[in-house]
């Protein structure tokens, strides 16, 4: 668990960290460098869930290089499908990271959303619906390895 206390918003108690694939940890079904390391660095403290539509069809390999099986979401609707898995886990203790249009709602429900610019580009809807924006994938997860950062970036 990762625990903030954020002046202005109160105590976070962060258990999951959900992320889109596709884009976001990789790119062209590839995923980016250094993101192995950053992800187990995190998994004692926060349970990894990956949500991924399988764009390139390179799952299976991504699943074996982290160990762990992503959920795959069905072709339509995934916005609302991504939305519904952050809603299922309890929104409030999750962290969620994405780029892509259809990530815009699961970031709005998660506790803590993050928007990772990636070389694929960023969806507008899914920056506004962020509560945080990252330049990139590993970025991101520092910013969850050192969690006080969080706090400068959203004290009020």
């Amino acid at each position: 668990m990762i625990e903030l206390k954020i002046p202005g918003l109160g105590l976070i108690e962060l258990e999951h960290l959900v992320c889109d694939v596709d884009g976001t940890l990789a790119v062209d079904g590839k995923l980016q460098d250094g993101l192995v390391r950053g992800l187990s660095v995190l998994k004692d403290r926060l349970s990894l869930h990956l949500l991924t539509a399988d764009t390139h069809g390179k799952q299976e390999i991504i699943d074996r290089q982290l160990n762990i099986k992503a959920v795959r979401i069905q072709p339509g609707e995934e916005a609302r499908q991504k939305a519904e898995y952050v809603l299922r886990l309890g929104a409030e203790s999750v962290v969620a990271l994405g780029h892509g249009a259809n990530d815009a709602a699961m970031l709005k429900e998660a506790r803590l959303g993050i928007c990772v610019f990636s070389p694929e580009g960023v969806a507008v809807e899914t920056l506004q619906a962020a509560d945080l924006v990252m330049p990139d994938i590993n970025s991101a997860l520092d910013l969850l390895e050192k969690p006080l950062r969080i706090v400068a970036s959203l004290r009020r």
